[in-house]
């Protein structure tokens, strides 16, 4: 399908961005790979009337050591997040993650912050960073603002970004060593969404497409804490969550791939402690 109508611009740096976001309001669209936005215009669920292309925004692409964590430029594609050896070493259940996403076109192509910003509840690496307890760094016309992971994503396609706003850093905690994590997602071909996915990081377990929003398995996490064992916790995998029933799974079988996953993430999570 054909997108309706709207006005093209381009940014060149994030200061260009943001006043382009002020001059157009609310109607207009940040435009990072595209691979998320485009095809919602294309099917008329999104319908922008500017499009503000941050494609040249150079200063917003970079993965740099920061001691305590690893801070990623917004528009740092999937590929390059992948490869970084920098993230394969200190964070890899990001590399790993990313290398998970889509195929190579999209991995060239998207970019881990408009993945964020985009808060598709199916896609991968919200969740990853949500395990990863994560901040979110934004920059509006009054400044720049922190925003933890966990209070990012606020519901279907949600998140906590005010009209105008750009997600522009992603600084991820580097975890204590051993490193123990694991990513697991089923899907039908390895370039679609994952019916049902989890990341786990140390003990902290998130799920994807169990739920308006990339989720936190509180009930998995409580039960590991409290001694019990990968079967046992595992089991409670799809407590607090809110799957969907579509044409690719009903709610019952996301809900047992949940623990079927979880429990495959958790054993392959305790060989790397």
């Amino acid at each position: 399908m054909i997108p309706p109508s709207f006005t093209y611009a381009r940014a060149t740096t994030v200061d260009e961005a943001l006043a382009l976001a002020a001059e157009h309001g609310e109607d207009a669209k940040y435009l990072a790979g595209g691979q998320s936005l485009l095809p919602l215009m294309k099917l008329r669920f999104a319908a922008p009337t500017v499009l503000i292309d941050l494609g040249r925004v150079t200063e917003l692409s970079y993965i740099r050591d920061e001691g305590t964590y690893v801070a990623i430029g917004a528009l740092t594609r999937h590929h390059d997040v992948a490869n970084s050896e920098l993230l394969l070493t200190d964070i890899p259940l990001l590399a790993h993650t990313a290398e998970a996403v889509g195929d190579p076109q999209i991995r060239h192509r998207g970019t881990i912050g408009g993945s964020v910003a985009h808060a598709d509840a199916a896609a991968d690496l919200p969740a990853a960073l949500l395990a990863l307890d994560a901040t979110f760094v934004v920059r509006g016309s009054s400044g720049a603002r922190p925003v933890p992971a966990a209070e990012f994503f606020k519901g279907f396609f949600e998140t906590a970004l005010e009209p105008g706003e750009l997600l522009t850093e992603i600084q991820v905690p580097k975890p204590g060593a051993p490193a123990a994590w694991s990513f697991q997602k089923f899907n039908k071909r390895a370039i679609d969404f994952a019916m049902v996915g989890v990341a786990v990081q140390g003990t902290s377990v998130a799920l994807i497409n169990m739920g308006s929003t990339p989720l936190r398995a509180t009930a998995v996490e409580s039960a590991l804490a409290s001694g019990a064992s990968i079967a046992d916790a595992a089991a409670l995998a799809a407590e607090g969550t809110n799957a969907g029933s579509d044409i690719h799974a009903s709610k019952a079988y996301r809900e047992h791939l949940a623990r079927v996953l979880v429990r495959r993430a958790l054993e392959e999570a305790s060989t790397r402690a």
